[in-house]
């Protein structure tokens, strides 16, 4: 694996820090610990190269394009890394870098072309897109590539340059992305540096910087928009979310279950927009916890690397802590477990996938981001008691509801307090579309076109139609 990262941002100083297998808990490679005072150079950099970068539109397409095949190209390179690290199945390692070239390529062909506006006046005034310069990504250690990618795919199709730093718990199948990538990229368009903290909030309130833009908690999101704010630089901010999914009462129980049972298990639960609470009619409650419970004994658990894992381990140690203090909580408050509880008997950070039943709603697990495989189940006597139940809540990030009559399911997803709202699905999402938070969610939108814009400034050019 290379060990320079691309361009000519690269550790100096010749630390370095380990990265652990949390299929093991030991460490298996090591990755350049850089100092916040690095950065200066980096971020001048990515400045001088942004000059040239923003000016050809179709010499950046062809370039992510030329990214996006490279991307493909070295899935069985990055692949096996990314699980290595994170601790995925390695399918959903590939999945992952699939969608990183795609989003290379949806975002190649966007064109933010000029708007005319019209408005009576004898004057011909067009609204023109110009990039930010130098932006910052911050990504967390959940999805690794995919996150970056949603970050850097925007950043750089509209003009801009973009220094990224990944978590330090999955930095290295990132370094070896942005090695792929920058072979078909200018020198320091895309910069990739690692280490520990400050580094990222030196990043964040770097004055180089004009756009920030950060996947993450709610208390480090707001750190990294207080950084930002001392030079006005912008912000985009995903910051979690604690999705609730409502089963209406004429649901098929056994019809939804596997469904709503990966919805909140993927990636071991370690998703911002995975199911987090579900909210069951009280005539349907015992089936459907048991319909999930079933699901959570028979998933077979393992490492990602070994085929026949449907669920890897948790990601790092400190996380896995915040799964059991949760489910110990839960449990001291009166919670039941209809399947799992406990961490698994094994080396690494693995956690049984767990179903708690009768849980109290002032829970911790039920009011919070547990971020982990465990999933509560609450009754529900009344469809008003359920909205108000899902809504009630300081994060909006989405939600679900799932029945079998459409028009009603959809009518209460319109209620749902939250960015996005499924109906019989839940955390799918297309390229096209925005994502976007309310409450303590986030602030901005990704995705789509949307995500695109997010990147640029408007200039706007009035012309008299006579001299």
């Amino acid at each position: 694996m290379p060990t320079s990262l691309p361009g000519r941002a690269s550790a100096t100083r010749g630390e370095r820090f380990a990265v652990l297998d949390p299929a093991t808990g030991e460490a298996f490679d090591e990755a350049p610990h850089q100092q916040p005072d690095e950065l200066d150079a980096v971020v001048e950099r990515a400045h001088e190269a942004w000059l040239s970068w923003r000016a050809d539109s179709l010499a950046r397409s062809k370039a992510l394009l030329a990214a996006a095949d490279a991307v493909e190209a070295a899935g069985t390179d990055l692949a096996p890394l990314l699980t290595r690290e994170q601790g995925k199945p390695l399918a959903e390692s590939y999945a992952e870098i699939a969608r990183a070239a795609a989003r290379l390529r949806y975002f190649a062909e966007l064109d933010p072309g000029p708007q005319k506006i019209t408005d009576g006046r004898p004057v011909r005034s067009e609204v023109r897109w110009r990039p930010l310069g130098p932006v910052a990504a911050i990504v967390p250690w959940n999805f690794p590539l995919q996150l970056a990618s949603a970050k850097f795919a925007p950043a750089l199709a509209a003009g801009n340059t973009m220094v990224l730093k990944p978590s330090p718990f999955t930095p290295l199948a990132t370094r070896l992305l942005g090695s792929v990538i920058s072979t078909a990229l200018p020198e320091d368009v895309l910069t990739i540096v690692t280490g520990h903290e400050p580094l990222g909030a030196r990043l964040a309130s770097h004055p180089g910087i004009r756009h920030v833009t950060f996947t993450g908690s709610i208390p480090t999101g707001r750190a990294v928009a207080e950084g930002a704010a001392a030079s006005l630089a912008r912000v985009t901010l995903e910051l979690g979310g604690n999705d609730a999914a409502i089963v209406l009462d004429d649901v098929d129980v056994e019809r939804i279950a596997e469904r709503l049972f990966w919805a909140a298990f993927r990636n071991c639960g370690q998703v911002c927009m995975a199911v987090k609470r579900v909210y069951a009619p009280a005539r349907l409650y015992s089936q459907v916890v048991e319909a999930l419970a079933q699901r959570a004994k028979t998933v077979v658990v393992g490492a990602g690397l070994d085929p026949g894992s449907q669920l890897g381990p948790v990601n790092n140690a400190p996380q896995l802590a915040r799964v059991e203090r949760y489910t110990a909580q839960a449990l001291a408050d009166g919670a039941r477990v209809a399947a799992g509880g406990h961490r698994l008997d094994r080396p690494g950070y693995f956690f049984a996938p767990t179903i708690l039943a009768d849980v109290p709603p002032a829970s911790a697990v039920v009011t919070e981001e547990q971020f982990g495989p465990v999933l509560p189940v609450l009754p529900y006597r009344s469809l008003d008691e359920a909205v108000e139940a899902a809504n009630d809540t300081g994060f909006g990030l989405g939600g679900s509801v799932w029945g079998t009559d459409l028009d009603r399911a959809e009518a209460v997803a319109d209620r749902l307090e939250c960015g996005t709202a499924w109906i019989n699905h839940h955390a799918e999402l297309s390229l096209a579309q925005p994502f976007a938070g309310i409450k303590e969610s986030g602030v901005g939108v990704a995705g789509g076109p949307w995500g695109l814009y997010g990147n640029l400034r408007p200039f706007v050019v009035h012309r008299p139609e006579e001299a």
